[in-house]
């Protein structure tokens, strides 16, 4: 593999050392930076960081090494998305129309939209087109500085389309979540008999195949006791446990997700003071989706209460058709930082390291050092903090993934 180096950076920008474990209180703004710096990459990994004066210290190291200019550009750790959904046919404008002229998104849910009218379409692409929709979504993704994903299933509901979208996922190159109890499908009796086929059908399978199981607890899908059975089963099964949870109501997500050690419980647009009380003194990950409550124009989550009171929490896209068409990370950094009063140095800390830390990634990737992922973001800007200034996000000009330049503007 050829070597990578990366030099004559205006700022290299990285969350500061801290072991394996996530961020929280102070460490989740604690951000390092290097003006005028240099990357080496090399085998997939990190080989040296330091500033350019330092550079000739590496002597014969430079022989045989592919450059990448970053004058007058700054450099991130390559961007970790732990919460989107990728794999789905159709598309839902006609909803999107609905919702705009005043529908909410629980009555189009009621009357068959929602998740339910995404299944007819998921289900008819077939294997192929899978494959085809979550490679295109993935491209999105790395034009925004995505070097690390998971994806979720959960348009199918059906055992093909379920396995189909978790095969999708691996192929693409994410962490692949089985969403097995998204919503009930039309041709369910009940969320209860559901589950009976779920658990039984297709659990074994995916299983095999999903790195971790999700459930979306709220009024409308599944209840606490539909989602502890769910969750149980799962985790017997060995699956990482996470949680959609408190996007409308506080229905019992975060004690749960507490309870059975889930490792996320995400949105959490409606918890309360309780609940962030009770996440700060565990160790779930709180994954906050700003887009999504922007898009369905919706409460934002209540970030700033998450970090003063010493919770964990990540930022991620929550890409999907319904209620968050973005892929863009660095438009959830500036959300983070606008509505939701997160700093700039929390937000990256909160989309790098600790989203890591949700797709079992701790320790390999989120920050730019020596032995990590050789996964970079270069910004077409004199400091690293437009990464969350530039509203539109449209400022990534390359990615490095696994030490080899994937996506150039």
């Amino acid at each position: 593999m050829t070597r990578l180096l990366v030099r004559d950076l205006a700022q290299l920008a990285t969350p500061v050392p801290s072991g394996n474990v996530p961020r929280r209180g102070a460490e989740l703004g604690a951000v390092e930076v290097l003006e005028d710096a240099f990357v080496l990459c090399s085998e997939g990994q990190i080989e040296a960081v330091g500033r350019m004066r330092d550079l000739g210290a590496l002597g014969d190291a430079l022989d045989d090494v592919e450059e990448l200019d970053g004058s007058g550009r700054c450099a991130v750790p390559g961007l970790v998305d732990c919460h989107t959904h990728p794999a789905w046919g159709g598309d839902r404008v006609d909803e999107f129309s609905l919702r705009s002229a005043g529908a909410t998104y629980e009555e189009l849910h009621a009357a068959g939209g929602g998740i339910r009218s995404t299944v007819t379409a998921t289900r008819a692409l077939g294997e192929g087109g899978l494959r085809e929709r979550v490679a295109r979504h993935r491209a999105w993704m790395l034009g925004h500085g995505t070097t690390m994903w998971e994806g979720k299933s959960g348009y199918g509901l059906d055992r093909e389309t379920e396995l189909a979208s978790l095969r999708a996922i691996r192929a693409a190159g994410g962490s692949p979540t089985w969403l097995g109890a998204h919503a009930v499908p039309p041709e369910a009796a009940d969320a209860d008999s559901y589950l009976d086929f779920a658990l039984a059908e297709v659990l074994p399978e995916a299983a095999r195949l999903a790195d971790a199981a999700d459930v979306f607890l709220e009024r409308g899908a599944f209840d606490a006791i539909q989602a502890r059975r769910f969750l149980e089963a799962c985790g017997a099964a060995g699956l990482a446990l996470r949680l959609h949870g408190d996007q409308f109501t506080e229905s019992g997500a975060i004690p749960l997700a507490v309870e059975l050690g889930a490792r996320s419980v995400d949105h959490l647009e409606a918890t309360g003071a309780e609940g962030v009380a009770t996440l700060a003194a565990s160790g779930v990950m709180g994954v906050l989706l700003p887009a999504s409550a922007l898009f369905l124009d919706r409460p934002m989550p209540p970030a700033r209460a998450l970090a003063d009171a010493g919770a964990a929490i990540a930022l991620a896209t929550d890409f999907n058709p319904g209620s968050a068409f973005t892929t863009s990370l660095p438009l959830v950094c500036s959300l983070a930082c606008s509505q939701l009063h997160l700093s700039p140095a929390e937000a990256l800390t909160a989309v790098t390291v600790n989203a890591a830390y949700v797709v079992g990634a701790a320790g390999h990737a989120g920050r730019i050092a020596p032995g990590l992922a050789a996964d970079l973001v270069l910004l077409d800007a004199p400091d690293w903090r437009y990464l969350a200034y530039h509203l539109a996000g449209d400022i990534v000009t390359a990615v490095v993934k696994d030490g080899q330049v994937a996506y150039r503007r």
